[in-house]
């Protein structure tokens, strides 16, 4: 890994360290209970973590060929916007797949400047656990006729969402930038 990648990836899990991990039962997306939590947004919000994570992400996107970079709605949202402002960025753009489809103005899926069919998309989460919304962001994009060149997860629970993203996407390459073996390696779930 260039020096670079590896110091943006040393800040990104540091700052997710110090903000993110929430050790306390908790109930998560996939309706199963956990010890911990991991709230990335606690730290991808704060100015370290998001530069760090948008240069990665970046990188990502320049090494599938992707052309814009985006996800569904709260977990993708500033991913995204990281990825296009950092310097590896230029000639990106963002996009958002909503939850539900507007019932006014252009009742769009896909949210951001108008993508034409084929365009190459890195498919962007924050933590990946079953990675339902993950597929469900694949899926609107594979409907909507563009390509999902990768899939990158800030974190990944490594609770069989890559396998479920690996399906939905064809079997784009999936990297998550870190891992919780790496993020809690003391979990009471190993």
């Amino acid at each position: 890994m260039p020096r670079a990648a590896q110091a943006a990836s040393d800040t990104l899990l540091a700052e997710l360290r110090e903000h993110a991990l929430v050790i306390g039962e908790v109930t998560l997306s996939s309706g199963k209970t956990a010890q911990y939590y991991v709230d990335a947004k606690r730290a991808l919000l704060r100015p370290s973590a998001f530069r760090a994570a948008g240069e990665l992400i970046a990188a990502e996107a320049a090494e599938r060929d992707a052309a814009a970079v985006g996800g569904m709605t709260m977990g993708a949202d500033p991913l995204a916007s990281a990825a296009i402002g950092a310097e590896a960025g230029a000639g990106l753009v963002a996009f958002f797949v909503r939850k539900e489809r507007k019932e006014h103005g252009l009742q769009r899926w896909i949210e951001g400047p108008l993508l034409d069919e084929g365009t190459r998309c890195l498919v962007v989460e924050d933590v990946v656990t079953t990675g339902g919304s993950t597929v469900q962001a694949i899926e609107r994009i594979a409907e909507q006729g563009l390509v999902v060149a990768g899939v990158v997860s800030v974190v990944d629970r490594l609770a069989g969402g890559a396998e479920a993203i690996s399906e939905a996407s064809g079997g784009a390459p999936y990297r998550a930038l870190v891992t919780i073996d790496e993020l809690h390696p003391e979990r009471p779930d190993v």
